[in-house]
């Protein structure tokens, strides 16, 4: 066991944080469909393979002529020209518009021969939706060289840089892509988590409860925040407080899974053994940390036969609220440098104005769960409910977590805290 375990200090967040992420490299790459890439990282950066619009298009539907030809136009007095034919989306034009001529252009269709400008259907007699084409058109009004044209090249050059090795696939992103010529992309791979829950006293959710039993809410909440930061996850299920059956289910999870995440048992009491089952299957890195709530969190590695790498191991408290809050503090940055992103945190950190006062544990940083309301000049933090670990009611219905550093045991009203935006 390290040093860093067996001695009674408790680390710092910044300290417990650098050990999970020491030398930890985002997954190997997988080529994937586009349809399958939704919130994927990119691999390697990758340039356009098209130039779009591939040609002059049309904006509008309208007539496509010669500016020039029209220069004199207005509501009182039009200029006539006779239709040529029709250019429409999907087809290029065969015939040009030759000088005092025009031709019906339909939205998105390449501009024909001749052409330099396109005058909008509403700016002639023309019936708009109609399916019959005219013999002629009268041009109310003038327009300039380049009008309702949409320019070759005017989105996206061949070989234009266009998403770079660490980038968040969002459904615009994707679009892109595939607007660029792209049918799949080079991804990392999603990591694979795996919860287990631990506890004589729960049962599934659901469940009718016998005597002292509690629904496992901790798996369900930490496998959604784990989807959520774009993991796999897989349930190990409920295990007992027992060595042999938590090392049981530990090992199930082994051969599959990146990350396991055991909630409970990682405190002092006779029935926490989730310490001694990942020394027993790897090695314990590091045991409490100076956070609250979470202070009783463990970490460790383990190695799996026929795998590269090592398979992490967070031993979360068991009290709900402890569990999400270390999840977001500790699990997701670690999920976040497997998957590719370069910013390991991704949540946008805001000031606000504590509308009451507020303590907390001597020396531990504390991150109160709170919902944040914009006021003149910024943002006001209103505690979300009680503050004790145990009340996942308050979790629920806040929205951000507001950071009490260690060096304070209270802060006033009015005083300004940072606050993590969790939703």
């Amino acid at each position: 066991m390290s040093a860093a375990v067996a001695s009674t200090a408790l680390l710092s967040l910044e300290e417990a944080r650098a050990q999970m992420l020491d030398g930890l490299e985002p997954l190997p790459a997988e080529e994937v469909d586009l349809n399958d890439a939704d919130g994927r990282v990119v691999a390697e950066s990758i340039t356009s393979r098209l130039t779009l619009p591939p040609w002059d298009n049309s904006a509008m539907d309208g007539f496509a002529v010669r500016a020039t030809d029209v220069s004199t136009a207005s509501p009182d007095a039009p200029v006539t020209l006779p239709v040529v034919g029709e250019a429409a989306a999907g087809r290029v034009a065969t015939a040009a518009v030759q000088p005092g001529t025009t031709m019906r252009i339909l939205t998105g269709a390449p501009l024909p021969a001749g052409a330099d400008a396109v005058v909008r259907v509403e700016d002639t007699n023309a019936v708009m939706g109609a399916s019959e084409l005219p013999a002629e058109v009268a041009i109310r009004q003038s327009v300039d060289p380049g009008a309702h044209i949409r320019r070759q090249g005017g989105d996206l050059r061949e070989g234009q840089p266009l998403l770079e090795t660490g980038t968040q696939l969002t459904a615009t992103a994707l679009a892109l892509a595939a607007a660029a010529g792209y049918g799949r992309l080079r991804v990392h791979r999603r990591p694979r988590l795996a919860v287990l829950a631990t506890g004589d006293e729960l049962v599934p959710p659901g469940v009718v409860l016998g005597p002292g039993q509690i629904p496992d809410s901790n798996s369900v909440g930490l496998a959604a925040l784990a989807r959520a930061t774009g993991a796999e996850t897989r349930s190990l299920g409920i295990s007992r407080d027992t060595l042999d059956d938590v090392l049981g289910q530990l090992r199930d999870g082994l051969a599959w899974a990146d990350v396991i995440v055991a909630s409970g048992g990682v405190s002092v009491g006779a029935h926490d053994v989730v310490k001694d089952a990942f020394a027993a299957i790897g090695r314990v890195e590091l045991w409490r940390v100076a956070v609250q709530p979470g202070k009783p969190l463990a970490f460790g590695r383990a190695s799996a036969t026929g795998r590269d790498g090592d398979v992490l191991l967070f031993g979360l408290p068991g009290n709900p609220v402890s569990s999400q809050v270390t999840f977001e503090l500790f699990v997701r940055p670690v999920l976040r440098r497997l998957s590719g992103h370069q910013d390991l945190f991704g949540r946008q950190v805001v000031r606000a104005r504590l509308d009451r006062a507020v303590s907390k544990s001597p020396g531990r940083r504390a991150f109160l769960r709170v919902r944040l309301a914009e006021e003149a000049g910024g943002w006001r933090a209103s505690l979300a409910g009680g503050q004790e670990s145990h009340m996942l009611s308050a979790l629920a219905a806040a929205d951000g977590l507001a950071i009490v550093p260690e060096e304070h045991d209270s802060l006033p009203a009015g005083a300004d805290v940072d606050v993590i935006r969790i939703r």
